[in-house]
């Protein structure tokens, strides 16, 4: 091999090795900028599943289900006098139920 060709393959081989930096560098900032993106929208969705588990209990509160059965619903709760407590008999409490068929 004459010197030229010796300089012209260690030129080509310098000018692929490069570009596969490039390449591969190019990938890596493009996969980062992914990342980042799904980051964010992770701590968005997880911001808005925090809001909607406080939605949740405040909606299911006994005040808030008090008020709107007052309101809505025109309920009111009982006085003492009217409520009747039941008790189960122990024998049916224990004894398990029977399938329906």
């Amino acid at each position: 091999m004459r010197g030229r060709t010796v300089v012209y393959l260690l030129l080509l081989g310098f000018v692929v090795l490069a570009s596969g930096v490039i390449v591969r560098r190019t990938y890596g900032v493009r996969r980062a900028r992914e990342i980042v993106k799904l980051e964010s929208t992770r701590a968005a969705l997880m911001a808005q599943r925090a809001q909607l588990d406080r939605d949740i209990r405040e909606s299911v509160s006994m005040d808030r289900l008090g008020r709107v059965a007052e309101e809505r619903l025109h309920m009111r709760v009982p006085s003492d006098s009217i409520v009747v407590t039941l008790e189960r008999p122990a024998a049916a409490a224990a004894a398990p139920r029977a399938a329906v068929r």
